[in-house]
């Protein structure tokens, strides 16, 4: 099992090429960074965990341009959005710049994503439906995979439409980056199981983890899919332990990615150091 490292991506956290050659350093698989290109003053929409907006949210930077500067730093650690909400950026110009990046880092990027949780976010970025978003974000995806491999790439679906064009450049890896799906409830899993790379779940959200891993399985199954092609990621917001990683590898979780907590985003003083404190545990994984 691989260990994953997650960022808040603030302009006061680590800068990323430092962040990434000392996780690469340290035995560390990947560096992922999420995304929200802006937060809406309304508020109107709650913040899922609860009380007040942490206020780094409204201080993220682009994480395919940090990505960048990590691939630069570095020269095998993997590059993943956790997550990067796909359907607010334009499909040409996003295509694009992940296309880029792949080739750029030598095939390193891996493209965790959701649907996100702002209703207001969506709104102001997409014209997409909010009511249809599981169904929009499939057919941005199923539209991206046409980009990338495809020499006259179209795609006709119910929301996405475009004739043939010409899109370069393909990305490094065959096929394009996987896709990696981060969702929890049920019509998320099922679109996961249907039709993601990889599912990205987070381990405090499921009563059972054990159980909630057998249930996707059985659900790629049911997708006439193999389970064992579906990578499972799962984020780590438990105390992490070795014991706890250890259970969670023999449950077949392909990468655990933890992080600092929502209390120490913003402090890198506590952020690096933690680095060395869960490198330790990698041996054992």
């Amino acid at each position: 099992m691989h260990l994953g490292f997650s960022s808040m991506n603030t302009a006061d956290d680590p800068a990323p090429d430092l962040l990434a050659r000392t996780l690469e350093q340290a035995g560390f698989e990947s560096l992922w960074y999420g995304e929200h290109s802006h937060i809406p003053v309304s508020r109107r929409t709650p913040y899922p965990a609860g009380d007040e907006l942490p206020e780094p949210y409204k201080k993220m930077m682009d994480p395919y341009v940090s990505l960048m500067a990590a691939a630069a730093a570095t020269d095998t650690l993997k590059l993943g959005t956790g997550i990067a909400l796909l359907m607010e950026r334009e499909l040409f110009s996003q295509a694009k710049t992940i296309g880029t990046l792949d080739r750029l880092s030598g095939g390193r990027v891996l493209i965790g994503c959701g649907v996100g949780w702002n209703e207001e976010e969506f709104e102001n970025a997409t014209s997409l439906p909010w009511k249809k978003r599981y169904s929009a974000l499939r057919e941005t995806v199923a539209a991206q995979r046409a980009l990338f491999n495809e020499a006259e790439p179209t795609y006709h679906g119910e929301l996405i439409d475009f004739d043939p064009v010409w899109f370069e450049p393909k990305p490094l890896q065959v096929g394009g980056p996987p896709i990696i799906f981060g969702a929890m409830g049920p019509l998320g899993v099922r679109h996961a199981a249907e039709w993601a790379d990889g599912w990205m779940p987070v381990d405090v959200a499921m009563p059972d983890v054990k159980q909630g891993i057998a249930d996707f399985r059985a659900a790629v199954s049911a997708a006439g899919r193999d389970p064992d092609k579906v990578e499972i990621t799962l984020v780590v917001m438990s105390p992490v332990t070795a014991d706890l990683l250890k259970s969670y590898r023999d449950m077949g979780v392909h990468r655990c990615n933890i992080g600092v907590g929502v209390e120490n985003w913003d402090r890198p003083e506590v952020i690096m150091p933690m680095i060395d404190e869960f490198a330790r545990l990698i041996p054992e994984l």
